[in-house]
């Protein structure tokens, strides 16, 4: 492994244990994976969803990458215009997947590990990318950008995605502040022509919406 590759390899095992200690901490609920509270989550969840077709009652398959305790799965099911026929969740944490498979039902399956491996029509990052811990910013970076390489891969009508903005007043040391220029520039040239940014809500972040351009021809 790079040097570049065992800093993000010692990132992802140090954001394993801050949600494991978090689950242990707090049980299960939103401070468990690192939000100030309930509402504060439902509101990313909503960002996050726009880029949902809920015209029609097509039965939808969805993935999400760094699902903790599977939050998204109730709030998905509870949508009106989502027809959730299946939900995969992926996570380094075993003790989040193991309250995530109480919380839900036969439609959910969860996956131990960092990266999607199955396609589905939609997939969801939320807070995934935040914590980089000891990595340097540049090879975070490169990683989250590999991510979402892979994530567009698996997705076969869009994907959604989150993080903390450059644009606060104050940093937290192990934290990652993506500029949400650039990551648009990066999805928009690397993945799809249909990319929206959506920055104007009350909180120190973004959401990336990217559509298939397959869903466009």
């Amino acid at each position: 492994m790079t040097a570049d590759g065992g800093q993000v390899g010692d990132a992802l095992g140090e954001a394993e244990r801050l949600y494991s200690d978090g689950l242990h901490q707090h049980g299960v609920g939103p401070k468990s994976v690192g939000w100030k509270d309930e509402a504060s989550q439902l509101l990313r969840f909503t960002k996050l969803a726009a880029v949902l077709d809920t015209r029609d009652d097509r039965p939808v398959v969805i993935n999400d990458l760094g699902c903790g305790y599977a939050a998204m799965f109730e709030f998905l099911d509870q949508m009106d215009g989502v027809n959730l026929a299946e939900y995969r969740g992926f996570d380094i944490s075993a003790p989040m997947l193991n309250a995530a498979r109480e919380r839900t039902d036969s439609r959910a399956q969860f996956v131990l590990g960092s990266e999607v491996t199955q396609v589905a029509d939609y997939s969801f990052v939320s807070g995934t990318f935040n914590v980089r811990g000891a990595s340097g910013e540049k090879p975070w970076t490169q990683y989250v950008k590999e991510s979402l390489l892979r994530l567009s891969e698996k997705s076969r009508s869009g994907f959604a995605f989150n993080a903390l903005s450059t644009f606060v007043d104050y940093r937290t040391d192990g934290l990652f502040y993506a500029d949400p220029a650039e990551f648009f520039v990066f999805c928009k040239s690397e993945i799809s022509p249909y990319v929206t940014l959506v920055h104007d809500y009350q909180l120190y972040e973004w959401t990336m919406l990217v559509r298939s351009p397959a869903d466009h021809a």
